[in-house]
């Protein structure tokens, strides 16, 4: 019904039939353990939940951003389909460099969202602390995970942790796609692209070895 684009979700008729779809057996696992992690914060605590346009239980490449933005705990998604510049530049490049939607799920380092009714405060180490300690429990949800990438300072804050809860997945870096980043210097997408083409090259060379 609804094109794949950017932005998607800041048309009213397009979240809704996205915030119908949570309970899809793909990613039904993932929302219960939203639903929980939410519980567990208590209602102060805006945490989004996964995409169902994304790969759900399926997915083999976790992409672990900071923390969810103003437009994320407004549309109760973590998706490159946000309203928002993020996303918007992980939309694209993802897209540019040929990785499958299917084959990813994204998530926070941080889950919940963090600042002022009006602008999100950059994570500092406690907030890190505190949100990855669901990340094992994420992980186990995951059968088919393989990599995990680290999106931007923050999100590389947890790779000793994901080492040691999980020491068989590849970890791959890269920048984090905020305009901050992605804008500020000419060549600065291009190496956001680059990087995202090795994930999906590491994807390709998964396929080669199943087939």
């Amino acid at each position: 019904m609804f094109e794949d684009k950017p932005k998607l979700l800041g048309e009213s008729e397009a979240l809704k039939a996205r915030l119908k779809q949570l309970d899809e057996f793909h990613v039904a696992p993932l929302t219960a353990f939203v639903r929980t992690l939410r519980d567990k914060m208590g209602s102060e605590a805006s945490i989004p939940y996964f995409d169902p346009w994304d790969g759900g239980i399926e997915a083999e490449v976790l992409f672990l951003l900071e923390a969810p933005g103003s437009k994320a705990r407004n549309s109760g998604f973590v998706s490159r389909n946000n309203p928002d510049e993020t996303a918007k530049n992980f939309f694209e490049l993802t897209s540019e460099a040929g990785i499958d939607r299917k084959c990813t799920i994204v998530w926070n380092t941080v889950p919940w969202y963090i600042g002022s009714d009006s602008k999100i405060r950059p994570a500092n180490s406690a907030d890190i602390a505190s949100g990855i300690e669901s990340l094992a429990e994420l992980l186990a949800l995951l059968p088919r995970i393989r990599s995990i990438v680290l999106m931007g300072r923050k999100a590389q804050k947890a790779k000793e942790h994901i080492k040691q809860v999980s020491p068989s997945l590849i970890i791959h870096t890269c920048p984090h796609p905020s305009p901050l980043f992605v804008n500020r210097l000419l060549g600065n997408r291009q190496i956001l692209l680059e990087q995202l083409q090795a994930v999906q090259s590491f994807l390709e060379e998964g396929e080669s070895v199943a087939s």
